[in-house]
C-alpha cells in the first residue's frame, strides 16, 4: 500500500536534510576532535570511557572518539565517491550499448554478464589484492566492479526510450546524436538510475569497510572505521568499547542512507527499474 503524496515527500524532505547535514558533519569533524587522533601513548592504552577520552582509548593509546570522528570523511565522501564513479561509468556504457547496439552493444554486455557472474565482494577483493593496498586502490576496485548493474539498467532505459515519437521526431528534425542523446534521452534515463545510486550508498559503506578490514583500505596511521574494527577485533571481550563506536558509526550511517534510498524511490516511484536492479543484484549474490 503506497503511503500519500504528501506524507512521502515530507519523509524524503526530513531525510534529506538529516544526511545533509551528517556529510556536512563529517567536514567538520576534525574542528570537533578533543584529542589528536594519531597521537599514541601507551601509558594511556586501554583505557575506558572517561572525561578525557570520552569513547576510551585503543591498544595504542590514541582517542577512539577523535579517530571515529577523523574516519568519517574519510569512509563518507569515499563512499560518496565511488557511488558517483560507478554511476557514471556504468551510464555511459548502457547509453552507448542501448542507442547504438549492435557490435559494441553485444561485447560491452558480454562483459557485464561476465562481471555479474561473480559475487562483487569477491571480485573486489580480487582487484584490490591485485592493486595493492590503499585507500585509492580500494576505491578503484569497488569503482571496476560496481558499475555492470547501472550499464544493464541504463541500456533497458534507453533501448525503451529511443523507440518513442519525441525521439524519432527530434531525428526527423536534424538534430545530432549527442543533443538527442543528452537533451531527450539522458534526462529521461537517470531518474531509475538515480535511485539505484541512492540505494546503493549504504552498501557501499560497508563495502569499503569491509576492504579496510582486511587490510585493503587506507593505511595507518589514517583513521578509518573499518580498520579501526581490525586494529581492535583481538581486544572486542576485554575492551568492547575500541569495536563498538566505530561499529556503531557504520551502522548507523548505513541505516541513514538506506532510508534516504528508501525515500528517493518512494518520491520517484521507478517500480519496474528498482525490480530489474534487485534481480541483478541477486544474480550477484547467488
Amino acid at each position: 500500500m503506497k503511503r500519500p503524496a504528501n506524507k512521502t515527500q515530507m519523509r524524503h524532505i526530513i531525510l534529506l536534510v538529516l544526511t545533509v547535514a551528517y556529510v556536512l558533519l563529517s567536514f567538520l569533524a576534525p574542528l570537533l576532535m578533543p584529542n589528536d587522533p594519531n597521537h599514541a601513548s601507551l601509558a594511556d592504552a586501554k583505557q575506558g570511557p572517561s572525561a578525557e577520552f570520552p569513547w576510551g582509548t585503543d591498544w595504542l593509546g590514541r582517542c577512539v572518539l577523535s579517530r571515529v570522528l577523523a574516519g568519517a570523511p574519510v569512509s563518507i565522501l569515499s563512499a560518496l565517491a565511488i557511488v558517483g564513479l560507478t554511476l557514471v561509468t556504468g551510464s555511459a556504457v548502457g547509453i552507448t550499448c542501448g542507442y547504438f547496439g549492435g557490435k559494441v552493444d553485444s561485447i560491452l554486455m558480454r562483459v557485464v554478464d561476465i562481471f555479474l557472474a561473480f559475487p562483487g565482494m569477491v571480485l573486489a577483493l580480487a582487484v584490490a589484492g591485485m592493486l595493492g593496498k590503499g585507500l585509492n586502490n580500494a576505491v578503484i576496485a569497488l569503482v571496476a566492479t560496481g558499475w555492470p548493474p547501472y550499464a544493464r539498467l541504463m541500456r533497458g532505459q534507453v533501448l525503451t526510450l529511443k523507440e518513442e515519437n519525441y525521439i524519432h521526431a527530434a531525428k526527423l528534425n536534424g538534430q545530432t546524436t549527442v543533443s538527442i542523446l543528452f537533451l531527450h534521452i539522458l534526462p529521461n534515463a537517470l531518474r531509475p538510475v538515480i535511485v539505484t545510486a541512492s540505494l546503493s550508498i549504504g552498501g557501499t559503506i560497508l563495502a569499503l569497510a569491509g576492504l579496510s578490514f582486511l587490510g585493503l583500505g587506507p593505511q595507518p596511521p589514517v583513521a578509518e572505521w573499518g580498520s579501526m574494527l581490525s586494529d581492535g577485533r583481538g581486544l572486542m571481550q576485554q575492551h568492547p568499547w575500541i569495536v563498538l563506536f566505530p561499529g556503531l558509526a557504520i551502522l548507523l550511517t548505513s541505516i541513514l542512507f538506506n532510508l534516504l534510498g528508501d525515500s528517493v524511490r518512494d518520491v520517484l516511484d521507478p517500480h519496474d527499474s528498482h525490480n530489474l536492479f534487485q534481480k541483478t543484484q541477486r544474480k550477484r549474490i547467488l
